[in-house]
């Protein structure tokens, strides 16, 4: 697939706003509606576009504590690396999960109601999980910048 200026643009105003109509598209587009679709689901079949979500207000629902986790493992090992990941893809209260170099093994970003649940989240499910070494977390005094587009 040749991926030019008009896929980038595409991309951007489809990260802006998902939900606006292959009409509105291509009057920013200056293409026609047709041409607009195509490109879409050329972009989708090809595996720029992943899927479409809801980006959710956390504070509506009561999930505005947010909290950066540094974990290191007790050991390098393969089985404790696939064991870790799959128990740490499973907590709800894991945004991202992240394999990192440097000091520790993995970073995650953990969203919560307070720092109560977050207490509870980090003893009764994150040090629960075997081969956990240590532990470092950081909480959110200000959210700066939040994003989910990529720019081109």
């Amino acid at each position: 697939m040749i991926f030019d200026d008009t896929d980038k643009k595409l991309l951007a105003f489809l990260q802006s706003d998902s939900k606006q109509t292959n009409k509105e598209l291509s009057n920013k587009l200056n293409l026609s509606v047709t041409a607009v679709y195509e490109r879409i689901k050329k972009l989708e079949k090809d595996g720029f576009i992943n899927k479409y979500v809801a980006l959710v207000n956390k504070d509506r629902v009561d999930k505005s504590f947010v909290a950066f986790c540094h974990i290191k493992l007790i050991q390098h090992t393969q089985d404790y690396v696939v064991k870790f990941e799959k128990e740490v893809a499973n907590l709800p209260e894991v945004l991202e999960c992240y394999h990192v170099s440097g000091d520790y093994d993995y970073l995650l970003k953990v969203i919560v109601k307070d720092m109560t649940a977050f207490r509870e989240f980090l003893v009764k499910k994150l040090t629960s999980i075997n081969h956990i070494g240590s532990t470092h977390s950081m909480f959110v005094i200000n959210e700066v910048k939040h994003t989910t587009a990529m720019g081109f």
